[in-house]
């Protein structure tokens, strides 16, 4: 069910907007974000604040267990530079900043040995946690000290309006970072390295697994979502089984069969890297004119997860790779920011039903993260015959104990 998005009349031209550094980005959360390049030096100790920045150093390491190690967990309100460093830890790829459920900061593909990498976000005062899925300890508590942001207007429906605009803003980080994902899978695709364009295949997956659901707004200017030649869920995500023959056959799926199935990669692999790598920069230039209501955030939350149930699970979905279950918790874990961002508005019309869902995502993601595999492609285990069988229902009873509650959010949304 995606995401009935509105948008705003594109001009004539557009500007493609600079890369975050960020896969997220919380408006509500007041956060501001700059981006360093992997192979930036930290400046200054990176343990506590340094004139007006307060500098963080997180180190990934396994000294006989995955560790996740931050150097101090309480800083003053203002900017904050995180400097991620994985020294030798294979369990522990991405490293977020979560406040309440949200994502208001995180780096992905931190393999072991690559330089350092960093973002800044300016915080206010609160609690908040560095996750580091496939540690020994995964969550960290980090305190912002000094005074949190007034709120102008603390009413439901203001905070949900709040929630809409900083889940826009998540979705446009996402995709700008799957710009860049897409682009090192082409590269790899265009030197004819099959390995790495596996593993660049398999990291690239998430970032749009985790905004699907607002598929209705990913429409080339002149063009309905029905008309595949323009709609960019189509050519940049449609499965072989779904195929219009009018339009042909390109995408993820398509380079996947290549590379997975075929284990080749021809001229023509080449070339669908590229459409791809074409497609994701239209969608990158389009995200930014579309807004959400909030409906639309808990019509998409559930609906991401009608996603898991009907094609992620059969496996279906990555039907040459068999890397669902990095679709699958990447599903979900969209599914949790939709929730996230409309939760302060939401615990305010019905806090049962609200700490109800917030319950069933930590069982949900708890349970995940026992499919997660450090040597897999993606960082879950390969979701085979033998896996679907002894798990599958298993993890369809779990989604669906979550699924119940998400159901009823859209309506209680609408009439805040």
């Amino acid at each position: 069910m995606p995401f009935g998005r509105t948008p705003t009349t594109p001009t004539a031209t557009t500007t493609a907007r600079p890369l975050l550094a960020l896969g997220a980005l919380g408006v509500a959360a007041a956060l501001t974000l700059t981006g360093c390049s992997a192979g930036s030096t930290p400046a200054d100790d990176a343990s506590g604040g340094t004139g007006r920045v307060s500098r963080v150093t997180i180190t990934l390491t396994n000294d006989g267990s995955d560790a996740c190690a931050v150097s101090t967990t309480k800083v003053p309100a203002g900017p904050v530079t995180f400097t991620v460093h994985n020294e030798s830890s294979t369990a522990i790829t991405e490293v977020e900043l979560l406040q309440d459920q949200r994502i208001l900061g995180e780096k992905e593909n931190l393999a072991p040995g690559l330089d350092p990498v960093r973002f800044t976000a300016t915080l206010t005062g609160g609690e908040y946690q560095v996750y580091c899925p496939g540690a020994a300890e995964e969550l960290t508590d980090f305190t912002v000290t000094g005074k949190a942001a007034a709120t102008a207007d603390s009413s439901a429906a203001a905070l949900l309006a709040d929630g809409a605009t900083g889940y826009a803003t998540y979705v446009d980080g996402q995709v700008t970072d799957m710009v860049t994902a897409v682009r090192q899978l082409q590269t790899d695709v265009d030197a004819g390295d099959l390995d790495a364009a596996k593993r660049d295949y398999a990291a690239a997956r998430p970032f749009y697994e985790h905004v699907e659901s607002d598929v209705d707004g990913f429409v080339k200017q002149g063009h309905s979502a029905t008309d595949n030649a323009g709609n960019l869920d189509y050519l940049v995500d449609m499965r072989q089984s779904n195929l219009d023959a009018a339009v042909g056959w390109s995408g993820f799926h398509a380079v996947e069969k290549d590379l997975f199935q075929a284990g080749a990669i021809t001229a023509s692999t080449k070339q669908t890297a590229a459409d791809l790598t074409a497609n994701v920069q239209l969608l990158a230039k389009l995200v930014p004119t579309l807004h959400y209501k909030p409906e639309d955030l808990a019509n998409g939350a559930a609906g991401l997860l009608e996603e898991v149930q009907s094609n992620k699970i059969t496996g279906e979905e990555e039907a040459y790779s068999h890397i669902d279950l990095v679709d699958l918790a990447a599903n979900v874990e969209g599914a949790r920011q939709a929730f996230a961002y409309l939760k302060p508005g939401l615990t305010k019309v019905d806090p049962a039903l609200t700490k109800q869902i917030a319950a069933q995502f930590d069982a949900t993601n708890t349970m995940m993260d026992g499919f997660r595999d450090a040597n897999a492609l993606g960082g879950f285990s390969t979701w085979d015959a033998a896996a679907k069988a002894e798990d599958a229902n298993r993890i369809s009873q779990q989604v669906q104990a979550l699924q119940d509650p998400l159901s009823r959010l859209a309506e209680k949304v609408a009439t805040a």
